[in-house]
């Protein structure tokens, strides 16, 4: 015969004494009240967990919980387990479940973008955190992650879209996506809601800058040397056309990179911050890496000019009213502009990239992966970036640059295509090396293959 017990009185629990060694009260149906040797009481529950096993768990100590209250967290607890739920592992679970709902979006945000911005220039980890500060944070900031759905990612997208910037949009887009993908892979949330919003923001139509076509190279020249206007300004024009480089990569450029002796300029990817000057960091786009520029005669000699000018300061365009901070970036377009051309429709500096690359590959001398590495273009396709991104193409660029220079110059008298001008170009290599090498295998690789050829003229 099984041994009855007595349940325990509220006068029990309260009068107990401790003792040299712990010891427990019963009430009966697994509850006891454990004394401690130091006097402190808590309620404990043996049971029978639902796959057979022994579990024990605690209700809390008495007088905080009461007899009374004890005895309802017994009934709690059998009640969960004819359901087969174990009580411990649901506790665990609806602590799980109270620390989930306590993480805010923007909790979740500044993990995502604490641990990615390693991965990040210092300038792009910047404009990332303020974005998300301006747009994202004040709308859903402040919710619980797991409460937002995809109407709610939608508000700060539909903001940035009413300010007309897409572009921003887009961006803040895949911060949305990539943040609540890490709440997923934290189980903080089983499903990504970020993903319906792909589709809620259209692009922008692509719009090419405006470019001259070559045949108006002579006018353009005629222009610029014809320009009324600040001498380093037209230098600056001039050397743009030269070294089609980006227009960041120009204006913020120093004294620094350059070594003319070697005849070569070293772009880095991020440049020191000029205070009061937004976006003043910016390098190369080539993010990691430095981009070489190799310097063609004509350069040199547009950068000496220009040494003249400001050689005494950091920055190779010094502003005119202060010169710790660069031309202004509508400079290069202004004086296109006074020039007489419509930089919305026939040319602006960035077209200079757009005419030189289509000069280079029109002339047949030059390989497309050393054009576009002059470019600063970045591979695409990943396996072929793992093979070539430490090949600089550096010799074949050094001829590249040159070429284009001197294509420029031939221009300034009479209107030349980059075909004939490379038919001149390789007549002449070709004869000079009939003339001089003792190999005649040398001119004929010249005239048939033209990477060999590119690297003999």
């Amino acid at each position: 015969m099984s041994r009855t017990t007595t349940p325990l009185s509220d006068a029990a629990c309260r009068t107990a004494k401790p003792r040299d060694r712990a010891y427990k009260l019963f009430d009966g149906e697994g509850l006891y009240l454990l004394v401690q040797a130091n006097g402190r009481k808590g309620w404990r529950m043996r049971y029978v967990k639902p796959d057979g096993k022994e579990g024990l768990t605690s209700f809390g100590n008495y007088p905080v919980v009461s007899l009374t209250d004890a005895r309802a967290k017994r009934l709690e607890l059998k009640r969960l387990l004819t359901q087969g739920i174990d009580p411990i592992e649901n506790k665990r679970s609806v602590k799980k479940e109270a620390e989930v709902k306590s993480r805010t979006f923007e909790d979740v945000a500044l993990d995502w973008h604490r641990d990615m911005s390693p991965r990040w220039t210092p300038g792009h980890s910047k404009n990332v955190l303020r974005r998300l500060q301006t747009y994202v944070f004040p709308h859903i900031g402040a919710r619980s992650i797991v409460e937002l759905d995809t109407h709610d990612l939608l508000q700060p997208l539909e903001t940035i879209k009413q300010k007309g910037s897409i572009d921003v949009a887009l961006r803040v887009k895949n911060y949305l996506l990539n943040i609540m993908r890490e709440a997923k892979r934290s189980r903080l949330i089983s499903v990504n809601p970020a993903y319906d919003l792909e589709g809620s923001i259209k692009p922008r139509r692509v719009t090419h800058r405006p470019a001259l076509p070559l045949s108006r190279l002579p006018e353009l020249l005629e222009r610029i040397d014809s320009y009324k206007g600040r001498t380093l300004t037209r230098l600056a024009v001039m050397l743009s056309l030269h070294l089609f480089v980006r227009s960041s990569e120009l204006r913020f450029a120093r004294w620094s990179e350059f070594d003319l002796k070697g005849a070569v300029w070293e772009i880095p990817d991020t440049r020191p911050a000029l205070e009061g000057v937004s976006f003043s960091t910016r390098g190369t786009k080539m993010e990691g890496d430095i981009h070489l520029v190799p310097l063609s005669s004509q350069a040199i000699a547009l950068l000496k000019r220009i040494q003249v000018i400001t050689g005494g300061y950091d920055l190779v365009f010094a502003g005119n009213a202060n010169p710790r901070k660069p031309l202004s970036e509508n400079t290069v377009n202004k004086a296109l502009r006074t020039m007489g051309y419509d930089t919305q429709s026939e040319i602006c500096g960035h077209g200079f990239r757009t005419m030189a690359c289509s000069a280079l590959v029109e002339s047949g001398m030059w390989s497309v992966t050393a054009i576009e590495r002059q470019m600063s273009h970045k591979e695409r396709n990943s396996v072929r970036a793992a093979y070539i991104h430490k090949a600089e193409f550096i010799e074949e660029r050094r001829l590249i640059m040159n070429w284009w220079s001197e294509y420029l110059e031939a221009n300034r008298d009479e209107g030349v295509t980059p075909h004939d001008f490379a038919n001149r170009s390789r007549e002449s290599t070709v004869g000079f090396w009939l003339h001089c090498s003792p190999n005649p295998n040398i001119a004929g690789s010249l005239a048939t293959h033209p990477a060999q050829r590119a690297l003999h003229l």
